[in-house]
């Protein structure tokens, strides 16, 4: 790897994150956004957050959006629900397969055990486990096989089948995979590839290494990382418009971060404890690129937090993103709670 290293400033990196992650300004619909706003998988831990993050990024995306064929449902990175392109599959589930040899077995034996059972039927996880005398839960395991998939709604238990695995070699599903976090996370480092996959480090820094002809060195305000050398020119450009408001679900890409990657996105130590929560994150609230407050929903009432006063402009234009969330189910229009 070279040992030079760029430096880049904290509005540099938020600028170029922004920008990757279709945030300063929207997508026009079609499947080719919606693939490009699942480029590092949308979490659906929170149901239907993944929806809400697809709506902060490609315009006239609606209730049923997240269902779109051009998507599927999986477990994916640290066994969270996600929402991904049906193309990039392999990518999310062979990416973390188990190096080491017994855990590979573990998900391989877990699948083929599922396969054998479902014979093409759909059922729930309870009842599979059930029948299999398992805990429901468990199913998620065999998920890195790419063998199974998996429809939740946010109600009720997620109904899963099985499909033949991806024709893709893991080591291949794994170097795509950091390199879609090293694009929409960079800069990055190994450790943090690995534990927001959900793998073990030495994976991440195999990853890492094996990508080192493709890596920049940079300096950043938190340390030392990489980013993709194909995205420098990126970094240094000059900042383009920024969105003068978007509302973020939990566990979006843009603050699904650790340590000290929280400290960059949000320097004050009080509203990182706001942000990230010990329980159920609440959702980010984006004003002309800094995060300036946190959001919650109930039913069809979205509460608003901001950490200071906001213009008049501002407020408006935060409480006509909270208006327009394609929220599924509701019979009326969402009410805005100002939480003072």
């Amino acid at each position: 790897m070279a040992t030079s290293r760029l430096d880049l400033t904290r509005p540099q990196i938020l600028a170029f994150r922004r920008k990757v992650g279709a945030l300063d300004d929207r997508l026009p619909r079609g499947r080719r956004s919606l693939r490009r706003a699942a480029w590092a998988g949308l979490q659906d831990s929170v149901p239907r957050s993944a929806l809400l993050s697809i709506h902060a990024r490609v315009e006239k995306t609606e209730p049923t959006t997240w269902d779109d064929p051009s998507l599927v449902q999986v477990w994916g990175p640290r066994y969270n629900a996600y929402v991904v392109a049906a193309g990039d599959l392999a990518v999310f589930t062979l990416g973390r397969l188990p190096d080491d040899a017994d855990d590979r077995q573990f998900a391989e034996d877990r699948a083929a055990r599922l396969d054998a059972f479902l014979g093409g039927a759909r059922m729930t996880t309870r009842e599979v486990g059930r029948a299999l005398g398992v805990h429901p839960s468990s199913h998620r395991y065999a998920a890195p096989t790419g063998r199974v998939l998996m429809r939740w709604d946010g109600a009720g238990q997620p109904v899963i089948w099985t499909i033949p695995p991806p024709d893709v070699d893991p080591e291949d599903a794994r170097l795509e995979l950091a390199r879609r976090y090293l694009h929409i996370f960079g800069p990055a480092t190994p450790e943090s590839f690995a534990e927001w996959a959900g793998i073990p480090r030495p994976q991440g820094r195999a990853a890492f290494t094996a990508l080192r002809r493709s890596l920049t060195p940079v300096r950043t305000p938190i340390g030392e990382s990489w980013i993709l050398t194909r995205d420098e020119r990126e970094f240094r450009a000059a900042p383009g418009p920024v969105a003068p408001a978007r509302l973020i679900p939990s566990g979006d890409a843009y603050f699904l971060l650790q340590g000290d990657d929280r400290r960059l996105l949000v320097p004050d130590a009080d509203r990182r404890r706001a942000l990230w929560t010990s329980r159920v994150w609440p959702g980010a609230i984006l004003v002309e690129g800094e995060i300036v407050g946190t959001w919650r929903r109930s039913q069809d009432t979205v509460t608003i937090e901001t950490w200071g006063r906001l213009s008049g402009a501002e407020h408006d234009t935060v409480e006509a993103e909270a208006a327009a969330l394609p929220v599924p189910g509701l019979r009326g229009p969402i009410r805005v709670r100002w939480k003072d």
